[in-house]
């Protein structure tokens, strides 16, 4: 993502249009540099409405970029957990945004320290197409509650998206406060290389080194949500066809185009057949005729979960097929689950992150082996497990790393907004959900403040007195 040298001469000169937003925006930030938790509240009050009247538009916007996508998907999974988050940030922003104080050191007894926390200035956000709306409106209503002016950059893969968004963000709280930019790849570059105060990137770890390499030539701190190959670990102990449904359901939500979507099942070896059987009776009842059923994003996408699939068959893997929709004509986007056993470190869906509705399930003999797996791989975004085993599932939490876990489900830890959503190592770095999200977009300013007749000159020289040499004693002890 290293500009060349005409482009860097273009955004010093000024004369790129998002360019010049930034400027506007960081003087207009200039001018307000600490919004009050008034203006805080109003400006997320206001997303809320025009998100609830906008609400039928963006749906339709998504169900036009997909080609299929059921409003209510939209609805319930883009659309309302954007909701839910505003909702939290307006209950507890008032706790968030008070003075922490502290305690200082015995030395510095009877002063006062404290954190306050600051807004950053301006915060840049990379939205992906595969929730064109959740991952443009959760980064901004935190930036927002942390008192920080927005740029997003939608995605050229869901313009009709990023027109219902630009269009509910500029009745809700004009430009001055938010705006969308939109354009290519190139654009993207652009955008990522501007000097924000902090940028937040959702996609995928190879676009997420690039843009981290960005940033760094503005020191700009980044927050990175990256994905992986999330496992689901079924247990012994689990309800078989319950844990099966829920895998499955997070393979078909969104065709399975979710960061947090399970990306394989590891199952004890004996199960194997019969998790297989229970998952394609549970995607019959989920998919239906699949009308509902989303489609691939474009061809490119639909065409490499063909190509992982032909892939898997040639090195010896089983497919079960779960549904015809979208495959008789090749015309379509739509690639109903396929089931994949039988699967070897050498197939492509073993080592890419899928994204998609392919289902590689795994066999495994112990939990050891089952954690060994795990851990041997790149650290995920999120991790299942499924089981009632005490013992086992606090193994699981304790021996592997993932950005977040749902325990006996998928997924719903990003949904519930008192808790941090982030990776960890190649998943990403940091959050931005919850009171983690809000530190994470403020300047977390140290404040000491000295009391006035406080005897700050004994630390000054000359030194060797007898208060300095009963200090050090105290500390360190006897001095040669």
């Amino acid at each position: 993502m290293k500009l060349t040298e005409q482009e860097w001469l273009r955004i010093t000169r000024g004369d790129d249009e998002t360019t010049c937003r930034f400027s506007a925006m960081r003087a207009a930030f200039a001018e307000a540099p600490f919004p009050s938790y008034a203006e805080r509240r109003g400006a997320l009050r206001r997303l809320r409405a025009a998100l609830r009247k906008h609400a039928p538009a963006c749906a339709a916007a998504a169900a036009a970029d997909f080609g299929v996508r059921a409003t209510d998907e939209t609805m319930l999974v883009d659309l309302l957990p954007s909701l839910l988050h505003i909702d939290h940030l307006l209950k507890h922003l008032r706790r968030w945004m008070r003075p922490s104080r502290r305690a200082p050191e015995l030395l510095f007894a009877t002063n006062r320290a404290a954190v306050r926390y600051q807004p950053k200035g301006v915060v840049g956000i990379v939205v992906p197409w595969n929730f064109p709306f959740y991952l443009a409106l959760g980064p901004l209503a935190t930036a927002l509650a942390a008192g920080n002016r927005c740029m997003i950059k939608t995605s050229e893969f869901a313009p009709e998206s990023s027109r219902a968004l630009r269009a509910l963000l500029s009745e809700a709280l004009g430009e001055d406060l938010v705006c969308v930019v939109e354009g290519d790849a190139e654009c993207a570059k652009r955008f990522s290389a501007l000097p924000f105060d902090h940028l937040v990137f959702t996609g995928s770890p190879a676009v997420g080194r690039q843009v981290m390499r960005a940033a760094a030539e503005n020191l700009t701190p980044v927050t990175l949500e990256l994905g992986g190959k999330s496992p689901a670990i079924v247990s012994r102990s689990a309800d078989l066809a319950r844990a099966a449904r829920r895998v499955v359901h997070g393979k078909t939500v969104n065709a399975g185009q979710i960061c947090v979507a399970p990306d394989y099942a590891l199952v004890p070896r004996e199960q194997v057949g019969a998790f297989v059987t229970a998952a394609a009776r549970a995607c019959t009842q989920l998919a239906g005729d699949g009308s509902h059923y989303t489609s691939m994003i474009d061809v490119r996408g639909r065409d490499r979960m063909l190509a992982l699939i032909e892939d898997a068959r040639a090195l010896g893997a089983t497919v079960t097929v779960c549904g015809s929709y979208g495959l008789d004509t090749g015309m379509g986007r739509q690639v109903p689950l396929h089931i994949i056993t039988g699967v070897r470190p050498e197939m492509r869906i073993a080592r890419e992150e899928i994204f998609g509705p392919l289902l590689p399930v795994i066999e495994y003999d112990t939990i050891d082996d089952a954690l060994s797996r795990v851990r041997t791989g790149e650290r995920p975004l999120a991790l299942y497990w499924f089981g009632t085993d005490r013992g086992e599932r606090e193994r699981v939490l304790r021996e592997t790393h993932a950005g977040g876990v749902t325990l006996n489900d998928w997924g719903w830890h990003a949904m519930n907004h008192a808790l941090p959503f982030g990776g960890v190592g190649m998943s990403g770095m940091g959050n931005y959900h919850g009171e983690e999200g809000f530190r994470e977009l403020s300047h977390a300013k140290a404040v000491f403040s000295e009391h006035r007749w406080f005897p700050v000159e004994l630390f000054h020289p000359p030194y060797g007195r007898a208060v300095q040499r009963a200090v050090l004693r105290w500390y360190f002890g006897a001095r040669p």
